[in-house]
């Protein structure tokens, strides 16, 4: 079985910053937005929402994700 990250979740632009009942938000400060994946707990893929592999300029982060994640892991998220 072949397994990859799903594609990212962007933003879209609303009329009103009011929230429907049940759902929450957060502000995108600085950073990057990143999906990160764990594939057969050796490889790490780190990518950009626009599909650029950024895994080598953040070394740290994949030695961390082989260190402390189960593999098949995938990850959508701002750091």
């Amino acid at each position: 079985m072949t397994w990859s990250l799903p594609e990212p979740m962007l933003t879209v632009a609303v009329d009103s910053p009011a929230l429907p009942a049940g759902w929450a938000a957060e502000p995108k400060w600085d950073g990057y937005r990143a999906q990160l994946a764990v594939y057969a707990g050796e490889r790490v893929l780190l990518r950009s929402r626009r599909g650029t592999d950024m895994t080598a300029s953040f070394p740290e982060i994949r030695a961390a994700a082989l260190a402390q994640l189960p593999e098949d892991t995938g990850l959508d998220g701002v750091m």
